[in-house]
C-alpha cells in the first residue's frame, strides 16, 4: 500500500473513532474492507489515539480564532495524522511531504477551503517544531 493511500485509509479510520468511538483496530479493519493491511497506516492510527492529547495541544496553540472542536471533523483528523507525522516520525518523512500530502488529501476529502486553512495551521507548526 502506498504512503498516500496509507494516509487516506488513516483519515477514514480517525474520522469514525472520532464519530462514533470505535476501537482502532476494528475502524482500521472497516476501511480496509477485507484488503491486506498495512504496517504505517496502522502506525498513524495508533500513534495519533496514543499521543492524541499532546497532537491536540500543538493543533490548539496554532489556531487563530478556532477551536479544535469547531473545526470540520475531516480537517481535524487530517491536521492530527500530519501533526504526528511532523512530530513523531521525524526521522522518516521529510516535512514537507508531510504537508504536501496533507494538503492534497485536504482537497480530496475536505470543503473547498480546508487545503489552505490546513497548510496554515501545518506551517505554523512546522515552524514551531524547528
Amino acid at each position: 500500500m502506498k504512503r498516500r493511500t496509507a494516509r487516506e485509509k488513516a483519515l477514514q479510520s480517525l474520522f469514525q473513532i472520532d464519530v462514533s468511538n470505535s476501537e482502532p483496530t476494528s475502524a482500521i479493519e472497516h476501511v480496509l474492507d477485507g484488503e491486506t493491511g498495512d504496517e504505517y497506516l496502522t502506525k498513524l492510527v495508533l500513534g495519533v489515539v496514543e499521543h492524541k492529547e499532546e497532537i491536540d495541544q500543538l493543533i490548539k496553540e496554532n489556531l487563530e480564532n478556532w477551536s479544535i472542536d469547531r473545526l470540520a471533523t475531516v480537517d481535524r483528523n487530517l491536521l492530527r495524522i500530519a501533526v504526528y507525522e511532523l512530530k513523531l516520525c521525524r526521522n522518516e518523512v521529510p516535512e514537507n511531504v508531510v504537508l504536501d500530502e496533507a494538503i492534497e488529501i485536504a482537497k480530496l476529502y475536505g470543503d473547498d477551503q480546508s487545503s489552505k486553512f490546513i497548510n496554515g495551521v501545518l506551517s505554523k507548526i512546522k515552524q514551531q517544531l524547528a
